[in-house]
């Protein structure tokens, strides 16, 4: 994947969770996922799903767009 692509969408998924004052842990429990892959997600270092990044954006209330360079 792009790393331009990778570098926003950590960036912008650690934001949003941020703002919606949730831990990683907390994410993950809600989408139904391990921290350890979610935090992988955050450090760039794995790329979710679209089913995935789906159910991230809808918890923390955002749209594809505001994590994505595109």
């Amino acid at each position: 994947m792009d790393k331009e692509i990778k570098s926003s969408l950590k960036a912008n998924l650690r934001k949003a969770r941020r703002v919606a004052d949730l831990t990683q842990q907390e994410v993950a429990d809600k989408i139904g996922t391990d921290v350890a892959y979610y935090a992988k997600i955050e450090r760039g270092e794995s790329v979710p799903s679209l089913k995935m990044l789906g159910k991230i954006v809808r918890l923390l209330n955002i749209s594809s767009k505001d994590v994505l360079p595109f």
